[in-house]
């Protein structure tokens, strides 16, 4: 897999943000990570995280429902749930050609 293809890794993120800020690596990954820590506690407080330029990411709620098991067709009933959605900023959108 080329570099082009593959994923961006967390280590990528620390390396590009040691790069950008002339921080030792060392304090990139703690920023990265209390950033991290940061959305999550939001998240998982029920509130909505917007970064400008970026995107913003909140809590969808999915209600119950039923489902259908493939292999036999039995119904089944799927639980409420809790998701992360996100929404691009019209700045993203732009640079992805959307």
């Amino acid at each position: 897999m080329s570099d082009e293809t593959r994923p961006l890794s967390r280590q990528d993120l620390v390396d590009a943000a040691a790069a950008a800020t002339s921080l030792p690596k060392t304090q990139a990954d703690a920023v990265l990570k209390a950033v991290l820590a940061a959305v999550g506690e939001a998240l998982g407080a029920g509130r909505e995280v917007r970064l400008a330029g970026f995107g913003s990411f909140a809590v969808a709620e999915r209600a119950a429902r039923q489902g259908r098991n493939p292999a036999t067709g039995e119904v089944v009933q799927i639980a409420a749930s809790k998701s992360v959605k996100f929404k691009p900023a019209k700045d993203l959108k732009t640079r992805l050609g959307a």
